[in-house]
Parts: C-alpha cells; sequence; structure tokens
C-alpha cells in the first residue's frame, strides 16, 4: 500500500510505501532534528490488547515490568526465546483499558499471532489495528508544536484552533508513545558510557492517528505541515544508538549486545522466557558481541549496505595488521585476507556526522583497533565508537575460583 503522502511533490518511495525522502534528505533531517517535521510511519503495525488481566498478563510473558504501568506512560519491552535471543520488540503505551503495542509492520502477524495462542483462560484480547491506525513519528509533540501553542512548525493553527495533526484520543489519553531511550528505565542497566550518552538528546515519539486522516494530513501546504523522509529518522537515529528489531536484531541476538537492556529489560521483575540468559550472562559471563557506531570515510561516496562486512583494517602499505590474522605473524600478507569481526545493520549520510553505521562486532575485537567495512572490492575505513564496552556483564563481580587441583604459584 502506497501511502498518501506519496501525493506530496519529490517523494521518493522507500520500498514500503513511505516516503525515504523527499528530493532533499539532509535538508529534511536538519527540519526533524530541531522538531519543525514529522515523518510518515504508516507502514508500521499496531496491535491492541485489552481486559482486566492485559498488563499482568504481558507482564509474565516479556522483559519489562508492565504491571501497574499508568495511563499515557510509555515503555518498550521485548519478547525472547528460551535461550534469551530476540524474537520480538514492541513500543508500549496503556490508556487505563487497552495496552497499545506499536510495532514494525513485519511483526504484526508473527506477534499478533503468538499472543493470541498464549492467552488460555485469561481475560485479554488480542486485536488488530493497523488497518484503521497509523503512526506519525517525530521529535517534538504534535499537540503543542516544538515551541508550544502556535509553534513555528504550524501544527497548531494561528487561531489557536486544533493541532493540524489529529493525535487520536482513547479514554481521555492521547496516543503518544515518548520514546524511553533518553534515559535508563527503572530497572535497567546500561552498559554505555552514561556522561556522553547520546540517547539523552533523544526526544523522539510515535503519535497515532486515525489512518483516515491521512489524506487530509497530506494534503496539508507544506509550509504548514513539513514532511521528512524515514532516510532523515535513520540517521537521526544512529547518532543516538538507538537500536530497531528490523535492522540490528538477527537470529543470534540478545538485548545485552544493543544495549537494550537500558530502556526494554527489568533485571529484577521476575521470571519470563529467557529471563535465565537474561541474568546470566548480566551477572556473571559477557555478550558474544557487542554494538559499535562508525564513522565511515566518505572519500569514494558510497555507503555500505546492510549486512556488509566489518574487518579490522589493513596497516599501512596494504598488509593486513598481524593482529587480523589467526597465527599472528603473516608470511604472505598479499594471500592473507583481513579478519572478518562483524557486520554492519545500519547506515546513513548525517547532516553534520557524514556517513555513519550501527555494527555489530565480535566481544573480543579490540576497541582501539581501526576498522574498515568491505563493499565489492572496496574498503572503506570505518573509526569505531564504543556504544557496547567489551566489558560488558559480569556486573555481579563473582570471584573465579581456582579449578580442583590446580595449584597457585
Amino acid at each position: 500500500m502506497v501511502s498518501p503522502f506519496s501525493s506530496r511533490d519529490g517523494f521518493v518511495d522507500d520500498g514500503s510505501g513511505v516516503a525515504s525522502h523527499y528530493g532533499n534528505p539532509l535538508g529534511e533531517q536538519r527540519l526533524l532534528a530541531r522538531g519543525a517535521a514529522i515523518v510518515d510511519l504508516s507502514d508500521r503495525g499496531v496491535l491492541t490488547v485489552t481486559g482486566p488481566d492485559r498488563l499482568s498478563w504481558l507482564n509474565s510473558l516479556t522483559s519489562q515490568a508492565l504491571v501497574g504501568l499508568a495511563p499515557g506512560v510509555s515503555t518498550e519491552t521485548l519478547l525472547l526465546d528460551a535461550n534469551g535471543r530476540l524474537e520480538h520488540a514492541a513500543r508500549v503505551l496503556d490508556d487505563g483499558e487497552t495496552t497499545w503495542l506499536l510495532v514494525d509492520r513485519a511483526e504484526v502477524e508473527p506477534l499478533g499471532t503468538w499472543l493470541d495462542r498464549m492467552r488460555f483462560m485469561l481475560r485479554v484480547e488480542v486485536a488488530d489495528r493497523t488497518a484503521d491506525v497509523a503512526t506519525i513519528g517525530s521529535m517534538h509533540d504534535l499537540l503543542d508544536g516544538p515551541d508550544g501553542p502556535d509553534g513555528p512548525d504550524g501544527s497548531d493553527g494561528p487561531d489557536g484552533s486544533a493541532p493540524i495533526v489529529p493525535v487520536l484520543m482513547s479514554h481521555d489519553t492521547a496516543l503518544v508513545w515518548v520514546d524511553p531511550w533518553h534515559e535508563v528505565a527503572a530497572g535497567g542497566h546500561s552498559y554505555a558510557d552514561s556522561d556522553r550518552h547520546p540517547g539523552h538528546d533523544w526526544t523522539y515519539r510515535e503519535s497515532l492517528v486515525r489512518r483516515s486522516d491521512l489524506d487530509a494530513l497530506a494534503a496539508s501546504p507544506a509550509d504548514r505541515l513539513a514532511v521528512a523522509g524515514t532516510l532523515a529518522l535513520e540517521a537521526l537515529r544512529i547518532e543516538a544508538w538507538r537500536p530497531r528489531l528490523s535492522t540490528e536484531v538477527d537470529e543470534r541476538t540478545i538485548p545485552h549486545e544493543l544495549d537494550w537492556m537500558r530502556s526494554a529489560v527489568h533485571l529484577t521483575k521476575g521470571c519470563y522466557r529467557g529471563q535465565e540468559t537474561v541474568a546470566k550472562v548480566h551477572n556473571i559471563g559477557h555478550p558474544p558481541r557487542r554494538l559499535v557506531m562508525l564513522h565511515l570515510d566518505g572519500s569514494d561516496g558510497v555507503l555500505p549496505p546492510r549486512g556488509a562486512e566489518v574487518v579490522l583494517a589493513p596497516v599501512a602499505g596494504g598488509a593486513p595488521d598481524a593482529a587480523a590474522t589467526a597465527g599472528g605473524a603473516v608470511s604472505d600478507p598479499e594471500a592473507t585476507a583481513p579478519k572478518s569481526v562483524g557486520h554492519v545493520t545500519s547506515v546513513a549520510l548525517h547532516h553534520e556526522l557524514g556517513p555513519v553505521a550501527l555494527a555489530l562486532v565480535k566481544r573480543g575485537t579490540d576497541e582501539a583497533a581501526p576498522l574498515a567495512v568491505v563493499v565489492d572490492d572496496l574498503m572503506i575505513a570505518a573509526a569505531q565508537e564504543i556504544v557496547v564496552p567489551a566489558s560488558a556483564g559480569a556486573a555481579a563481580g563473582v570471584p573465579r575460583l581456582p579449578r580442583l587441583g590446580a595449584v597457585r604459584r
């Protein structure tokens, strides 16, 4: 389904029916960053859970503490498999009667089906609301505009009329999910350096609107409602080190690797599927991979695709670093390929930082090592910015016991 915003000048489809950009990706990014534009995310999905047992039921199934979630308070939660690997992620908002789960479109059918099967005798009902409810992204409150009523983006009419974006109300609650990534949630834990975490400035939110209102929104004059494409949002998300299920997660991912313990996992709430792995890795182990942000060399004007291989960079002269080879020293540098240490998960051109990416690399990768991203025959230099450090985990500080029969020296 192509979005009604396809009627906007410059619309370029990102492959899912919404705009990747409208002809000026970097300009749109600047508008979005300062809270003066919205992003059409009508390709995403919405599930609802109703019934008096809804929050306690979801609490028992997923990673976040949801019992007692107050109306209008935003959070997020993860559904893990028995081994603690990520299967689904949901942005969560409750209005006092209904719990709203905002998900990527590919998650609607499998997550909705799984939840429906897990109802048993509990008083809950699961419904897919994607057909009648759509998502709009922004960096400011669409009810008030970036500078309060009558903000410069025109979100309120000049005569004090209702906002131009008609945010859906349910049981006297505005359905606006405010991303909790800007701080460590109660019961959570961040592995990243909190003093310099870019998430502190991340003001992202998702507002729900009736899908029937999209045509009127799309037809709004550009000087009254500025729009940005998904490329703009992606660049700002990468800058904030913010993981996303559809990009950073593969079949092996655990929350620790992405620092998703920060906002989506409550470490003391009790049992749920995968909880044993979460606790074990956090307290006495280490995640096998770690998220990094890459600052890419833009000299060749090439952005690597998602999944591109990350390797230890060759040393000057073209020969691989000795540390990049299995045997240490390089006997035949020309015949030895640089060591693969991970892969790119997201990539974008940032309006200030230039080409940037998120990547998952092996935990043991030297944090000071220069990296490179391989694209066909091209090797793009990449400086890593540490998101999850190699020391992540082992929070309990349990001393290592000597092996039976071992001799102390």
